[in-house]
This record gives C-alpha cells, sequence and structure tokens, in this order.
C-alpha cells in the first residue's frame, strides 16, 4: 500500500498539511536537542524527510540513519539524498528494516525519531520498547504523531477535513487504488490520543520523563521521551 504512494506522498504530505508538515517536523527536530557527536535514527523515515532535517540541523549530528520497511519509500529518499546540496548527504544512510526489530545493538544510539508512523506498526508497544533499547543513557525518543484538537470547532473541522475531502483528493493526485488514503485517517481514529500515546510511551519505555507539545492547535503532537543517566 504504502509502495504504490510513495511517488506522490511528499505532495500529498505538503498539500493535504497545508504546507505545515514540514514545520512541524523541524520543531521535532528542536526537541531532540542535538549535539555534534549524537547519532540519530529516523523509525519510519518514508522518504525522507524528517532524517534530513536531522542532518540539516544546527549543529548537525555525526550522522543519521533512516529506516523504513517500504522499500519504495526509500528509494525515493535515496534519490533525494544522491542529488542533495550541501553537506547533509555525507551524514545520511538509509536502510530496509522493520521498527519491531530494529537491526541494531543495545544503545546504539542518541536520539530515536518517528513520525506519524508508530500507528502504522502492527505491535506499537513492542515498536516503543525496541527504541527504548537502542537509545543510550540521557538519550531521547522523539514520536510525531497525529492528535486530537481539544477546543471543538478545530476538532470538527479537523474529522471533516480527514475522513471526507484528504481521502479522496490526495487518492486522486496519487492515482492510488490501494486504499491508503481511507486507510490513513482510519488509522488516526483507532489509534491513542495525545494522552493515551504519551502513556504508552510512559509504559513502555519505563522513563518517567515525557513531554507533549501540541502543534497546529492540537492536530498533531510531539512527545518527547528521555532516557535516564
Amino acid at each position: 500500500m504504502f509502495g504504490q504512494i510513495a511517488e506522490r506522498y511528499d505532495l500529498n504530505n505538503r498539500l493535504h498539511s497545508l504546507w505545515r508538515d514540514q514545520a512541524w517536523r523541524r520543531f521535532a527536530v528542536r526537541q531532540a536537542r542535538l549535539g555534534p557527536t549524537d547519532e540519530v535514527l529516523d523509525v519510519a523515515c518514508g522518504t525522507g524527510d524528517l532524517t534530513r532535517a536531522f542532518a540539516e540541523a544546527a549543529p548537525p549530528p555525526r550522522r543519521v540513519v533512516g529506516l523504513d520497511f517500504t522499500p519504495e519509500m526509500l528509494l525515493v529518499a535515496e534519490r533525494k539524498r544522491r542529488s542533495g546540496r550541501g553537506t547533509w548527504p555525507e551524514r545520511c544512510s538509509y536502510q530496509q528494516g522493520d521498527a519491531q526489530f530494529l537491526p541494531f545493538p543495545d544503545s546504539s544510539f542518541d536520539v530515536v525519531s518517528i513520525a506519524f508512523g508508530i500507528r502504522n506498526v502492527a505491535d506499537p508497544r513492542r515498536a516503543l520498547r525496541e527504541f527504548a533499547r537502542v537509545i543510550r543513557p540521557g538519550g531521547r525518543l522523539i514520536v510525531l504523531e497525529f492528535g486530537v484538537p481539544r477546543l471543538a470547532l478545530v476538532r470538527w473541522f479537523n474529522a471533516l477535513y480527514c475522513t471526507r475531502v484528504m481521502p479522496r483528493t490526495a487518492a486522486w493526485l496519487a492515482g492510488d487504488r490501494s486504499g491508503a488514503y481511507r486507510y490513513l485517517p482510519a488509522s488516526v481514529a483507532t489509534f491513542p490520543d495525545q494522552v493515551g500515546l504519551a502513556a504508552m510511551m510512559r509504559d513502555e519505555t519505563g522513563w518517567p520523563q515525557v513531554e507533549s507539545h501540541g502543534l497546529s492547535l492540537g492536530i498533531c503532537y510531539c512527545h518527547r521521551a528521555i532516557r535516564p543517566q
């Protein structure tokens, strides 16, 4: 399903977030509080937008690894990396893998991120435990995911837009017949909201410090968990 929408994935993200998706990713990068020696793992990296944002941060981390389950998404990400300008492509690499079974030893990264992907994992709790396993002491887990706006009018408009407008226009733009853009809003509706996700992160990592920041009137949330030293 994700393979069929890979080529138009970036266009749909920009258009249907009203060009806010990149700002959400930049916020997530700032929340990671990167240092020049940090190593970053971006899980469910898709076409590599958040991976690139980490690699372009100031100060830039030592290296950024983007991992995704869908080969077609990684082909787009690698194509963008090879055509990229500046030094960020040198810090980036991509590989195929499963969020539930990360191919890395314990304590391999200072930051692990996942943007709009945790709800698509078959067992999100297992994935969160894997993220915690590969994060070094003092490291940060950053989870960017859609939430439920608290203001009633915003909540009503967001639900209307995501269930009636976006599935039709996104599927038309992508030429998609797989049902991906019907699945995506349904996956948001059936996944825990921002409070539930923060609690899940706390439960599965065992780390007491989890912070949540609402973005764009609560349409999405950036959650940060910090592994104790």
